[in-house]
């Protein structure tokens, strides 16, 4: 059974989500998301709450709230054993607690536990999370709402074991979020070329002649059937850039947070080597008469010939250049080839070729002479 994410009671139900807003400022290669999700308790008794955040490696949450009829909770950073205690402590009072932690079984999410919710209350969960955005082969940076932000429901054709289904969590029809609003920020020292989505988003707007910054934002009518992915294309996306963020002395005197700091994003383009035109035509010949049928040395254990000529051919067939062609060609008082003309090497020709080899016997008969006029 897969964990939906969201705000859940004990018995992994989701809490109804009526509203979600989304604040994405993407910064060269690293975007800043700030999300507040919007739930409330319909039920008649009071639910013990929490909440769930699958998270992708390269991310990071680094603030989360919660504000509960309008009494505003703020997270901070405990000994997980003294956390654990205040929490349980506030839980068996009555009182709201919130406990965020990584999840034991896996390091990819995080599980804050949300204290009682009685009937008829609002929440707003709000969390700050970065996460480095990969650079897909047409050098366009890719961002996707986690589900979590944007869950799925199933629709009148899906099926049980639908793609759909496995992929994200499933949410009814009934359970949809009334709104979802997003609004991303681009900024990029060298301009930014477009911005593109699957999803329906308004024209781009540039906040500047030099398309450093430019601004986009979800249009109404959103389904939510499908990922919300934005793919922004930079203008030179190759080129090295440096971001510096100031220090926050006064918030964090004890912490790094305090010292500004710098990071560098460096994309080189590396030019894929070009296989040579001609990569050459490989012909081995091989003695396959009854006399590799003898040892190689009068010692004992020592190796047939046959045997050996089979380990040499398997080693130079394994480093032939992909691209090449090749034959094998055995020789007694007779011939046989493997294939009737020389072929390409490929995966294929290649285990082939192996597996013929593997089965080679010295039975061409007689001994061999070979001649080769190219």
């Amino acid at each position: 059974m897969v964990l939906q994410g969201g705000l859940l009671t004990r018995r992994e139900e989701p809490v109804p989500l009526k509203s979600i807003s989304v604040t994405l400022s993407i910064r060269e290669f690293v975007a800043g998301v700030f999300a507040t999700l919007n739930s409330k308790n319909e039920e008649e008794v009071p639910l013990e709450t929490f909440f769930v955040f699958p998270m992708d490696d390269d991310s990071a949450v680094y603030s989360f709230e919660a504000e509960l009829d309008g009494e505003k909770i703020k997270a901070e950073l405990k000994e997980k054993t003294k956390a654990h205690s205040i929490c349980d402590s506030a839980i068996s009072s009555r009182r709201q607690a919130f406990l965020l932690e990584e999840d034991k079984y896996s390091k990819d999410v995080f599980c804050c536990s949300v204290g009682n919710l009685d009937p008829g209350s609002n929440v707003a969960i709000s969390l700050k999370y970065v996460q480095a955005l990969p650079l897909e082969a047409d050098r366009a940076l890719r961002y996707v709402l986690p589900a979590v932000l944007n869950p799925r429901y199933r629709g009148s054709g899906s099926f049980e074991d639908s793609c759909l289904d496995m992929k994200t969590p499933v949410v009814p029809l009934e359970d949809l979020p009334s709104t979802l609003s997003i609004v991303a920020t681009v900024s990029s020292q060298h301009g930014t070329e477009r911005i593109q989505s699957n999803c329906p988003f308004s024209p781009t707007k540039y906040l500047g002649e030099d398309k450093t910054s430019a601004q986009v934002s979800l249009a109404d009518g959103h389904k939510f059937d499908r990922d919300v992915e934005l793919l922004i294309y930079y203008s030179e996306v190759h080129t090295p850039t440096v971001a510096v963020e100031r220090g926050q002395p006064g918030d964090n005197s004890d912490g790094f947070i305090k010292d500004p700091s710098a990071i560098v994003y460096f994309y080189p383009n590396i030019p894929e080597s070009q296989s040579p035109a001609t990569s050459g035509e490989f012909i081995f010949l091989t003695d396959r008469s009854g006399s590799t049928q003898s040892l190689i040395h009068k010692q004992e254990n020592s190796q047939l010939c046959i045997e050996a000529a089979k380990e040499t051919l398997i080693l130079l067939l394994k480093s032939l250049p992909m691209g090449c062609y090749f034959n094998i060609y055995g020789f007694g008082s007779s011939d046989e080839a493997f294939f009737p003309n020389s072929v390409k090497y490929t995966q294929q020709t290649m285990e082939e070729a192996l597996r013929r080899v593997k089965l080679m016997q010295a039975n061409l008969g007689g001994h061999g002479v070979a001649a080769v006029v190219r």
